[in-house]
Formats: C-alpha cells, structure tokens, sequence
C-alpha cells in the first residue's frame, strides 16, 4: 500500500509520540500538557502556533507559495474518565483517566502529517492544523467555532478523521451524507406527594408514573417518528427514594436521544414534553423537562466526501476505501465545524478488537500500525487539494 515513505520513515517517531500522549491523558478543557507538548512540536516543525481558543486548543498555520486557498484538519485532544485496566509500559499514569476513544492517535497523525508537509511543501496555498480540545461530552468544537476559529482562520472546507474499530488497518469510510447522530440530553423531574409506604391512596407516587413514562417515552420512536427515520429514545437513570417504607415525593429521569436530521430533533424534544404532560394528567404529578441539544448530527458534504475518497484512494487503493458505510448513532462535536463549513468525517480502521480494544473500553489501545496510514491521508488531501 502506498504510504508516503518519508511518513513510514516517521513511524517510531509518531509511535513515541503517540505513547507518550496516552500515558498522559487529560480530560475535557484541562489539556494542558498535552497542549504544551502539541504545540511545541508545531513550533519546531516551523509551523506558526495560535493558543487560547476553547481555552487548551492549538492551531497552527502552514503557508506555502502564492495560492488563496486553505483548508482545515482537526484532530481532538482530550481523553476520557475512566479508569485504564492495560498493563502495558505506556498505560495511563493518572488514576481515572484514560486515551479509550483513541484520540492520543488522532493527534499524532496530524502532528506527522503536520511535519511531513512543513519539510516537503509540495502545495500552493494554506492548511491550518486544528487541535481541538474537549470533544467528549463538552463541546469544545462548539467553543472554537463560536470563539471565531473560521474567522481567524478562514478556510473553505474542513476535514476530520475517527478511528474505527473491527475495520481493518488499510481500510477507510467515506460516507457523504449524515454518517453520526445528535446527541441531546433531557431531565424529567416528576413530582408528587409522599406518604408512608403501608398507605399510597395518601400519596401521588411518583415511582408509578415515572415507571409509566418510561414505558410511554418508547412510543415516540415507534409512533410519532417516520418509520424512515432513524432515532433513539433512551432513558438512562431513575432516581427516586432513600427509605424501604417511603414513597417519595418526587423521581427523576434522565437519558439521551439521537437522530440524524434536524427535524427529527425537533420532533424527540417535542414528544417528551407531549408524553410528559399526557403522564402528568393521567397520574395527577407535575413534572418539569429540561431538554439540552449537545451535538448536531454530523453531515458529510458530498463534494468534499468526494474529493475525501479521491484522496484515500491515491493512499489504499479504491478497494480500500468503503463509501456505503451505515451511520452510527454515536455523536461527534465537528458536527459543529460542518455546520460552519462543508466538509468530511472519514473512519479510519484500527484493526480488531480484541480483548476490549473498541472504543470508552478500559481496555482500548490505539493501534500505532495505523498512523503512517492516517498521516498519510492528511497529507495526500492537502497535497490533492492544494495542487500547485
């Protein structure tokens, strides 16, 4: 396969790199370590470094020749809380923190694509390298856009990269097209009366009608939702009560939905209230929902997804680059970016995963056989687009 051969001469450099990053994870806003370390190897590739925005994100700039355009490569920073279960020399040294979703490899490839293309500079125009923090759960794709990233720095398309799992080193995925969902989160606080346990026609139990709502909650998806539309209901906590001999006056209910449309959002959120209400006047409670949308359904554009695959197809071969992948209801925050600018979310395969090696497992590893494959998309796509 055809790695570019002064990437695969970087390979035990990135691998050290790599290694290092995962056994020093940090989580959402507070990347600090691995910012420094980020951003000083930009700085000695001779790239210019931009700090601050999402508070721990890097960017830095690379500008050759006399070409207007510029794209974007993002890569994500930060690990999760969780609490590592490999033995390895290279595992995580902070208790409850851990590399389990592989973004320790997401940077590395771009830091090597990063100083393969400040060494060669073999194109016209401007990439800027887009080190975001905070992709897990809290945003940080949404800051940086809201903070000004595309207007500091302008690009015309935006390119992103995930590791996958169970796909084979070598291969890609290439989707135009919504490839992950929305992740919105909601609360119900369903309030009632208490009583002693022994006399619940005192009371408006709230465990009863919670119970009812989260089996009335399920019939959004199978009723109220186009069969052709894919979306998730999930209730994933219920909280209520601290006595064996109390009926408490209040349960709370907590959980997620995913879809892949805009307009499905709107029809979950609408739902729950609706149910909720519906729950309310049939139980005599009085319930309050707090409904957040986190992340957008993350949308490929078509040009860019093609102009993608043009690019993995020069690295793999076109065998090797898979353009019919089913989305996943996993959520992604470049959603953010792809709502600013178009632009494509591509999976790169890991190999198996075995032993616990899939993803927000305590015992997943990135694959280092992966990186010469994924620097050398990043830099084939600038190479590609900004064609001298």
């Amino acid at each position: 396969m055809p790695i570019i051969e002064r990437i695969r001469e970087l390979h035990p450099e990135m691998t050290a790199w790599r290694r290092d990053f995962h056994k020093h994870p940090e989580t959402a806003f507070e990347e600090h370590r691995t910012s420094n370390v980020v951003a000083g190897l930009l700085a000695a590739f001779g790239l210019e470094v931009h700090r601050g925005l999402a508070k721990t994100g890097v960017v830095a700039t690379l500008r050759v020749g006399r070409g207007t355009r510029a794209i974007g490569l993002r890569a994500d920073l930060d690990a999760l809380p969780i609490q590592e279960e490999n033995a390895f020399p290279h595992r995580s040294s902070y208790d409850g923190r851990m590399h389990a979703c592989g973004h320790d490899g997401h940077t590395t490839m771009l830091l090597g694509a990063a100083k393969y293309l400040a060494e060669t500079r073999r194109f016209d125009g401007t990439v800027h390298f887009i080190f975001q923090p905070a992709e897990e759960n809290e945003g940080g794709g949404r800051v940086m856009v809201e903070e000004g990233l595309f207007e500091r720095f302008p690009c015309e398309a935006v390119y992103g990269m995930h590791n996958w799992p169970n796909m084979p080193v070598g291969q890609f995925g290439a989707t135009p097209g919504p490839v992950m969902a929305s992740f919105d989160i909601f609360e119900i606080t369903v309030a009632g009366r208490g009583a002693h346990g022994a006399m619940p026609h005192l009371a408006i139990d709230p465990v009863v009608a919670g119970s009812a709502l989260v089996q009335a909650l399920q019939t959004i998806v199978s009723r109220a939702v186009n069969p052709t539309d894919a979306a998730v209901v999930t209730v994933t906590q219920f909280h209520a009560g601290d006595a064996w001999n109390v009926i408490p006056g209040h349960a709370v209910l907590r959980g997620t939905t995913r879809g892949f449309r805009p307009e499905v959002q709107d029809q979950l959120e609408a739902g729950i209230r609706r149910v909720t209400a519906g729950i309310d006047a049939a139980y005599g409670t009085s319930s309050t929902v707090r409904y957040e949308r986190r992340y957008p359904p993350t949308i490929n554009s078509p040009r860019e997804t093609g102009t993608a695959v043009e690019a993995l197809t020069r690295v793999v071969g076109e065998a090797n680059v898979l353009t019919d992948l089913a989305p996943t209801m996993g959520s992604e925050d470049f959603a953010f970016m792809l709502q600013a600018k178009p632009g494509c979310y591509v999976w790169i395969g890991n190999g198996p995963g075995e032993g616990g090696c899939v993803l927000h497992n305590p015992r997943y590893d990135f694959n280092d056989e992966v990186l010469p494959f994924g620097a050398s998309y990043w830099a084939t796509l600038v190479e590609h687009v900004l064609a001298r």
